[in-house]
């Protein structure tokens, strides 16, 4: 028996009364509830996050489309989304009209007020039309339910998005599919009772289908599956995901797997923002990779073929983004995911002939710079994560480095700046204004030199890392030699990063703001003050460049307080990307994410824990503007999973997590291995914010550092809180966390991939 969507409306308002008169969100079993898919819905400067239901990491994801929280208008409901930020397949959408007057253009009017988010399910209705609509996903299906006025047409239309086709069915079903990029989507759906269908082509290739339905009917509920290898696979993943028509019990489903993974993360203490802010930013975890495996076999855009495979296929990350703390996240929430995923990353790489930089579902899409899958590899490694080919992965890590170009947002072989980086240790800059000449570099992302050297110092470090696992020395003395070239860009006198032309001399700029947008032609969606420390595999290395610890320290704390040196609306109409500002520093952006621990290098541990608390409390809030710049699927959100619990890896690669400030006075980590992994702050609070004193295990800890076999030994980390710094704790030298290099000088490159 159907109930009445303004029934469960007014049901849903009271439970939530009585919800939280009786305090279940002490109870762990409620950690879901603290789940806001708002936070973050309106963009300080560029995207905002979405309010995506899905299940996680799985290939249906559907939010209501819209520009931002601020828009009360929604456009339609993609039956599932392509990519992660590149758009929909498949619309849907209830009106009260006729086919005949009915325009897919004509939005719905709604009001938050009246609109259920959670991860498994979202509700709304239209103001103006008096629909409701309620959504509930499976892993490769989806099930809406309408709820209409029981006067009035009553219509249900689907569109094509990208371009292609509608079929209309036996009974009440209808199949359709979207070719985009090289490839095609399917989908088969339902309607529980019968209405006039008819196609309306006005738009060539973008077809809508109309079902109308008698006046009387109040109801009408559709499900679906989505495929991308056949309609017929698409009717198979609808049949075994949602064979009758029970809402409540896939619903249910849904909540029990999303509770199931926000239990595995406990916490105690701390405040009910704190709460709201950590757990949706663990949600946001989830959004990606997503598993496109269909009952054993698998479409890959990489080769255009389809494959038969026992293990689950991925598709769908920005490593460039991901490889800071998402990857490293999910290695100790769920390392046989992350396994799987760098396998799949492994057959992109045989299907297509190189390593992808942002696997997409329709391909590679060669964005932003680096090769920093190659870190991922390393750090799975030594994390003891490695059920896949690796030395497959090897080969292709070598092969990016040794003949790939290293141009933003390009892919294809190594031009001449490639060659002249591999013999002069530097991507050469142009001076301002000075006319390019290599025809391969992309006319708006530029050279981006300095943050080209930098990222492949680091990735050619992890290269040289895992040659050195599997006994390549040849491989392992070239490429750690290059992991140095960084070296080459540091100005002394300017304590930064600096271009050089190809006649090895400094361009003299302004390193707050030249470059052009995003300061491209030097770095990328930041300045120079940014990129001074992206050196994380050497930050050893990088204070000896400094002057020492003090001369370090002194430059990191001017970081947090240089100005701009102009309005902000002139650096932010140049510089979008650079959100989330504090002085120089850009919380807002992925490059600056592990600044803040950096003083944990110098002897002064404590203004990590001075700056992360500021950091997550200015800019992570649980509002809509709770995310300071573009969120990317997971990718901020994982920075405030970890350093909300206390600790972050600095160096992934490494397998070390630094210590900063837990917001919360205990914090419990369930391990895949059955071991529990506790934090205990004694006395956290928003004012006690500083280490005291540090114990592991019982022992005396004199460092501002663990390691991951001690998180997997289900260890217990014990911190004494307090208001004021304990500026001795982790000060001496040796307390320093790990991190670098000592190169043999430069020789020849060995023999590439054959």
């Amino acid at each position: 028996m159907k109930t009445s969507f303004h029934s469960t409306l007014i049901l849903g308002v009271v439970t939530a009364f009585l919800f939280t008169a009786c305090d279940l969100k002490e109870d762990p079993a409620a950690n879901i509830s603290y789940v806001d898919p708002h936070i973050g819905g309106v963009g300080h400067l560029l995207q905002p996050t979405r309010p995506t239901v899905q299940l996680p990491n799985q290939m249906v994801r559907m939010y209501p489309v819209s520009d931002d929280y601020l828009n009360d208008q929604i456009s339609f409901f993609p039956l599932t989304i392509l990519s992660h930020r590149h758009g929909e397949l498949f619309g849907i959408m209830p009106c009260a009209c006729t086919g005949h007057d009915s325009l897919w253009q004509q939005k719905q009017t709604y009001d938050h007020d009246l609109e259920t988010v959670k991860p498994h399910y979202y509700s709304t209705y239209f103001t103006d039309s008096g629909i409701g609509t309620e959504y509930t996903p499976g892993r490769k299906s989806g099930y809406f339910r309408f709820t209409f006025p029981k006067d009035g047409h009553k219509l249900v239309e689907l569109k094509i998005i990208q371009g292609g086709s509608w079929q209309l069915g036996a009974g009440n079903s209808i199949s359709g599919e979207e070719v985009f990029h090289g490839m095609k989507a399917y989908v088969y759906g339902e309607f529980d009772l019968p209405g006039a269908a008819t196609l309306d082509q006005m738009i060539p290739d973008k077809p809508v289908a109309l079902f109308e339905f008698p006046e009387e009917e109040e109801f009408v509920d559709f499900k679906y599956g989505i495929s991308y290898l056949s309609p017929e696979q698409a009717k198979s993943n609808l049949e075994n995901e949602i064979p009758g028509w029970d809402f409540e019990s896939l619903k249910k489903r849904g909540k029990e797997r999303w509770t199931e993974k926000m239990d595995q993360i406990r916490v105690k203490g701390g405040s009910e923002a704190d709460r709201r802010t950590f757990y949706t930013a663990l949600y946001r975890c989830y959004e990606r990779m997503v598993n496109i495996s269909e009952e054993g076999r698998y479409y890959s855009a990489y080769d255009h073929q389809v494959h038969e495979s026992d293990r689950d296929f991925y598709v769908d990350d920005w490593v460039w983004d991901t490889y800071l703390a998402q990857h490293p996240l999910r290695m100790l929430l769920d390392p046989e995911a992350e396994t799987d995923m760098l396998q799949s990353y492994v057959n992109m790489y045989e299907q297509s002939g190189w390593m992808p930089q942002f696997p997409l579902l329709f391909g590679d899409n060669p964005a932003m710079h680096g090769f920093h899958s190659s870190i991922v590899f390393l750090d799975a490694w030594r994390k003891g994560i490695r059920d896949f080919n690796v030395e497959k992965a090897y080969e292709g890590m070598k092969k990016n480095a040794a003949e790939a170009t290293m141009l933003p947002w390009r892919n294809g072989p190594a031009t001449e700046l490639d060659h002249f980086y591999r013999t002069k240790g530097y991507y050469p800059a142009l001076a301002p204004g000075e006319q390019e000449t290599v025809e391969e570099v992309h006319g708006f992302e530029k050279r981006q030199s300095v943050a080209i050297t930098m990222a492949h110092s680091y990735d050619d470090w992890a290269l040289a890392e895992m040659a050195g696992e599997f006994g390549h020395g040849a491989d392992r003395e070239y490429y750690m030699g290059e992991a140095a070239n960084y070296r080459k860009l540091y100005r002394p006198d300017k304590k930064l990063m600096w271009p050089k032309n190809d006649m090895g001399e400094w361009i003299e700029i302004d390193p707050k703001f030249d470059g052009g947008p995003g300061g491209r032609d030097y770095y990328d969606e930041n300045n120079g003050y940014t990129y001074a420390w992206q050196a994380q595999h050497d930050i050893h290395g990088l204070i000896g460049l400094m002057g020492g610890r003090e001369a370090f320290t002194a430059h990191l704390d001017q970081l947090f307080r240089e100005d701009l040196g102009r309005r902000k609306w002139q650096f932010w109409a140049k510089f979008p990307d650079a959100t989330g500002l504090v002085g120089q520093h850009s919380m807002g952006n992925e490059p600056g994410f592990h600044i803040p621990y950096l003083y944990n290098y110098a002897g002064a541990p404590w203004k990590t824990q001075k700056r992360i608390r500021f950091l997550l409390n200015v800019w992570f809030m649980d509002n809509i503007f709770g995310i300071p710049g573009d969120e990317d699927g997971g990718g901020m959100s994982a920075f405030v999973v970890f350093s909300s619990m206390g600790f972050y890896p600095v160096t992934p690669g490494l397998p070390v997590y630094n210590i900063g400030s837990p917001l919360f006075e205990e914090v419990s980590i369930d391990l895949h291995n059955g071991n529990t992994f506790t934090i205990v702050a004694r006395g956290c609070s928003g004012v006690n914010k500083y280490i005291q004193s540090a114990r592991i295990n019982g022992e005396v800890l004199d460092r501002p550092w663990f390691t991951h076999e001690e998180i997997l030994k289900g260890s217990t980390l014990e911190l004494e809180m307090g208001p004021y710094p304990n500026k001795e704790w982790g000060k001496a030298p040796e307390a320093a966390p790990p991190s670098k290099i000592d190169p043999p000088s430069k020789i020849d490159p060995p023999s590439k991939i054959e």
